[in-house]
């Protein structure tokens, strides 16, 4: 199994999932990540080449309406892309798994341990947005993006890494309310290590502070970095990822 051939699944009724694994020892360490990011950003392949360093299993992947994968993004929710992530953990990471979740994938990652939570050993994120459509989006649209949602379904945002805007939809407002998590319990048995800025302009530390408090598991710990943006990508950065991956790992049973 090599990232060097990027895998497929199919699913009947679900867009096809492209995924990137990498055998080696358990626990599984698997990526989740954020609103509209891919399995190509800095994170996620900086961990697998960590990954690979240790001879640790790990796998990658694009959400539904992401990167290679199939489907389009406007048509999906919270819900669909936890089904993706579980798909990932049913069919390619079977076994024990450490998620990894990036921004909203540490919602994700979050539901994917209610669905599974005899599978998920421990939890790394990196800014995590939990509940972020009900949290962040919402309060902040206007009377007029509010009637465009009710009368088009969906509305343009701005997006802050690229030129083109971002989809909101009201379906993924509905099924973000129906899937909020901060209220707990996530029910982790393992550790979980909970990484933020200070200088996050996009995502609130205090939604780190809130998860840690929902988890299950005595042993959560919320980092918080001095000067650190949203990404959390430079070196710095991808340090502390590497450090907070392998001090999960092995709590979780790896050796």
């Amino acid at each position: 199994m090599s990232s060097e051939h990027p895998g497929v699944l199919e699913r009947p009724g679900r867009p096809p999932l492209a995924y990137r694994a990498v055998a080696g020892r358990l626990p599984w360490v698997v990526f989740c990540g954020g609103f509209t990011s891919t399995m190509d950003g800095t994170k996620a392949t900086a961990l697998e080449a960590h990954c690979r360093r240790r001879g640790t299993a790990y796998v990658r992947f694009d959400y539904a309406g992401h990167g290679a994968s199939g489907g389009r993004f406007e048509d999906q929710t919270v819900g669909s892309w936890t089904r993706d992530a579980l798909a990932v953990l049913d069919r390619v990471a079977r076994g024990p798994v450490v998620l990894v979740g990036s921004s909203m994938g540490g919602w994700v990652a979050s539901l994917v341990i209610r669905e599974r939570p005899d599978r998920v050993r421990g939890l790394v994120t990196v800014a995590a947005a939990p509940d972020f459509t009900a949290e962040l989006v919402e309060p902040h649209l206007d009377p007029d993006a509010r009637e465009r949602l009710r009368r088009a379904g969906r509305i343009l945002v701005p997006n802050p890494y690229g030129p083109e805007p971002t989809v909101i939809t009201r379906q993924l407002l509905d099924d973000g309310r129906a899937r909020r998590v901060l209220d707990g319990p996530i029910p982790l048995d393992g550790p979980a290590r909970l990484l933020h800025g200070l200088a996050d302009d996009q995502v609130p530390w205090t939604l780190s502070v809130r998860l840690a408090e929902a988890l299950a598991t005595p042993d959560a710990r919320v980092i918080l970095v001095k000067g650190g943006d949203h990404r959390l990508s430079d070196p710095t950065g991808l340090g502390l990822l590497y450090r907070s991956v392998d001090e999960v790992w092995a709590g979780a049973g790896g050796s």
